[in-house]
């Protein structure tokens, strides 16, 4: 991609990857720590975080077609070099809302599966009707507590829904990979204003015309 309406793609797209990296970045945080917003919107976070690790690319070879085509200044090959350290912000981003997302899932089924090994669990300490009336004992509570069994743990889980351990150390490295997200994005937009503006206003305000 290389022009939109006559206007270089670049700082057309470079706004999208200003607000949704960051956003992204926010939203990582918070569906890692509240479990709240973790239910609504870890999906919704996951989807936003890998698009914006495909927008990244296409930005940065966008600026890539366009410095071949503006003069050759230190401020924009510092730009330049700092445009391509973005994938690298948002690629742990991505890989830690997807994670969080998973854990999700995996934590929202894991009271249907504790649900079914209740249900088996206390036919066993009581007694199940039998076909004629009759309290049924024994080899019938024994057989249903195995056949819920499957039930219960048939379904792997690989991110520990229930441990506090992997809670804490997926907020702690949403935090570090948003914290850094943001602060590149900040260095490498500043790069790019410096580049886009330096020099090229006046202190004093231009005199109106009347």
């Amino acid at each position: 991609m290389t022009t939109v309406n006559g206007l270089p793609a670049h700082i057309l797209l470079v706004h999208a990857i200003v607000v949704l990296l960051p956003l992204s970045a926010l939203l990582l945080v918070l569906t890692a720590w509240l479990p709240a917003v973790r239910r609504r919107l870890a999906g919704a976070n996951a989807i936003l975080s890998v698009l914006v690790v495909v927008l990244v690319p296409i930005t940065t070879d966008a600026g890539e077609w366009l410095e071949r085509r503006v003069a050759r200044t230190a401020l924009l090959r510092t730009h330049t070099e700092l445009g391509d350290t973005a994938v690298w912000a948002a690629i742990p981003v991505a890989l830690l809302a997807l994670a969080v997302w998973w854990r999700q899932r995996e934590a929202a089924a894991a009271p249907v599966a504790g649900a079914r090994g209740t249900a088996g669990a206390s036919a066993v300490g009581g007694q199940l009707p039998g076909p004629d009336g009759a309290q049924a004992t024994g080899s019938v509570a024994t057989r249903t507590e195995s056949d819920s069994r499957p039930a219960a743990s048939g379904r792997r889980t690989f991110l520990a829904p229930a441990s506090k351990a992997v809670s804490v150390t997926l907020i702690v490295l949403s935090v570090l990979a948003a914290a850094a997200a943001c602060y590149d994005i900040v260095r490498i937009g500043d790069s790019g204003a410096q580049v886009s503006w330096q020099g090229k206003f006046q202190q004093n305000a231009a005199p109106r015309e009347h």
